[in-house]
């Protein structure tokens, strides 16, 4: 991921969930603050809702690679804050992938191709 770091301490994601704007679907909810850096910030908060240890380590891996393969066409200066929803773990790759995408393209934060 060229244009992101880790989102890690507590406080820049109570921030983010404070002030931050949110959109919804089905599997993720994607919340997104302007950070005022030259680079995005990505975290992922996957509660036990999504299932045990595995099952949610799986589903942040996978919109881990979805980010990645979108990293490129994202604009700079963000903290985004990813959550998967219960169910997601059993969503397959492709349909986290295009959500994610779609999340994250109503959010301003996707450029168009």
């Amino acid at each position: 991921m060229k244009h992101t770091r880790p989102l890690q301490k507590n406080r820049d994601f109570q921030l983010v969930y404070k002030k931050g704007k949110s959109a919804g679907g089905k599997y993720l909810v994607v919340i997104v603050l302007n950070n005022n850096r030259k680079y995005n910030r990505l975290g992922i908060s996957a509660s036990k809702k999504v299932g045990h240890a595995v099952l949610r380590n799986r589903t942040r891996r996978r919109i881990k690679e979805a980010y990645r393969l979108l990293d490129d066409r994202l604009s700079c200066g963000f903290d985004i804050v990813v959550l998967p929803r219960a169910g997601s773990a059993d969503a397959d790759y492709a349909t986290l992938a295009s959500q994610l995408k779609y999340l994250l393209r109503k959010q301003g934060v996707l450029n168009s191709p």
